[in-house]
């Protein structure tokens, strides 16, 4: 079927009204859970085809957050439909103002290769909760994720309801052309600035959900051993191919030498004293970004880690020091299990160094002290983050996950998702049991009286 044709069957649909109702919103959510359970085999075989996930991580990372997800919106759903009174002005008197949600008509949903299903399905929910239809662009460079999440959503779904669209660049950019009322788009700073261009040309409204090169710092005070576990399970799960993981450390010079030995202890307990070997350490997604993060083992000086495979594309948790803000490791995003370590003797030179990058997606603080953890969240600007931990704001569905400048626009997760999935359309309801004659060009008092009400 031609895309400009999906288009016309997905806008004909909506128009219909079919996908308004509460009855039959719950009804396609609860329909996409139970397909999920049926093939969750084959959801995690595939992971572990696309990725080398093991059980345990494809399902807590990828699986349970959308189970998590669909049972979150399935319990608030009615609540945020309806319709919400607010307050009227003393100008309005005799009328009553309302903000009633409506779903924004056909979605994309362009998916990365990361997190293939989470980040796919995740927004999904989102959209059938608002009342949309939608099309869905998993990545191509997740094949087997791709096909097992086609086959789910193409035996649970119509078409003309919700469509997948399979393929690279070419389907992708053809998906572009079509005049889609939200897009909604994961993945790289680069790619996202195409997808808003063209959907400029539409006035389409988009979500961005981008990256950036996320910071942990970890002062003087932290809890080493356990910043240094929870550290290496933020940057290494999935082999560091997570765009809210630690991007680079940057931690008290004092404390530096404890740390690094705390996360060697972490990484070994995690993966064996041979990660490469580990039947669920992760494995990088393809030649071109394996080749890419070999180029960074190079840099400054291998203090963990360094190995690598080339045949199974897998590069050990690496942490390297005598790291230089100009290097090019600290140049792009790394997304990959390679951690640069850089030492700071003051909160002002940390909150400098930050506040001169693009803002970042995440922000890590590891610190006992609250003024310390009320300083760096309070100056610093980043999408979200967490305090004394890394990662775990994004499993929350009670938490809009999103970025700000370079790192994205727009939030979602939980009510976040019904919203940005929706318009929230403003109606007042006026009165015919009486008139305001003031506000008419005819009333000699008229300006007097809104002068009155509305004196500052």
């Amino acid at each position: 079927m031609a895309l400009s044709q999906l288009m016309e069957q997905q806008k004909s649909y909506y128009l219909t009204g079919a996908t308004r109702g509460l009855d039959f919103r719950l009804a396609q959510l609860k329909k996409l859970k139970q397909a999920i359970v049926e093939r969750e085999s084959d959801i995690i075989q595939a992971l572990r085809t696309d990725l080398n996930k093991g059980e345990k991580e494809a399902y807590a990372f990828e699986i349970s957050i959308v189970y998590q997800e669909i049972a979150h919106v399935i319990k608030h759903l009615k609540r945020w439909m309806k319709p919400k009174k607010v307050k009227t002005p003393m100008t309005h008197s005799g009328s009553r103002s309302y903000i009633i949600p409506e779903p924004l008509g056909a979605a994309l949903i362009i998916a990365p290769w990361n997190y293939p299903f989470m980040l796919a399905i995740d927004p999904l929910v989102g959209a059938i909760a608002a009342g949309n239809t939608a099309v869905l662009k998993p990545s191509e460079l997740a094949p087997a994720v791709s096909a097992v999440m086609a086959s789910i959503l193409r035996a649970a779904f119509e078409p003309h309801y919700i469509a997948v669209v399979e393929g690279g660049v070419e389907e992708s950019h053809a998906l572009l052309e079509q005049p889609f009322d939200k897009i909604f788009f994961t993945g790289s700073v680069a790619v996202g600035k195409i997808v808003m261009e063209a959907a400029a040309k539409h006035l389409s409204r988009v979500t961005l959900e981008l990256g950036g090169k996320s910071p942990c710092i970890v002062h003087d005070d932290a809890h080493l051993k356990l910043a240094a576990q929870r550290i290496a399970f933020g940057k290494f799960s999935n082999a560091g191919q997570t765009c809210v993981a630690p991007d680079y450390l940057f931690v008290h010079r004092s404390v530096k030498s404890k740390l690094l030995a705390y996360l060697q202890e972490a990484i070994v307990s995690f993966y064996g004293s041979k990660p490469l070997q580990s039947p669920d350490y992760g494995k990088i997604i393809s030649r071109r970004h394996y080749e890419r993060l070999r180029h960074f083992l190079n840099e400054g000086k291998v203090a963990i880690g360094g190995l690598a495979n080339d045949l199974s594309l897998q590069i050990e948790p690496t942490v390297l020091e005598d790291i230089t803000w100009e290097m090019p490791v600290m140049q792009e995003e790394i997304f990959g299990p390679i951690l640069p370590v850089l030492t700071y003797d003051s909160l002002e030179e940390v909150i400098g160094r930050i506040q001169a990058r693009p803002k970042p997606l995440a922000l890590y603080v590891f610190s006992e002290d609250k003024k310390v953890q009320d300083t760096l969240l309070e100056r610093l600007s980043f999408g979200g983050g967490c305090v004394n931990d890394t990662l775990m704001h994004f499993g929350s569905t009670h938490l809009p996950v999103g970025g700000v400048g370079e790192s994205g626009m727009g939030s979602y997760h939980g009510e976040m998702s019904f919203h940005i999935f929706s318009h929230m359309k403003s109606i007042l309801k006026q009165t015919t049991k009486f008139d305001i004659p003031f506000r008419y060009p005819s009333s000699k008092i008229g300006l007097k009286i809104i002068r009155r009400l509305t004196k500052p």
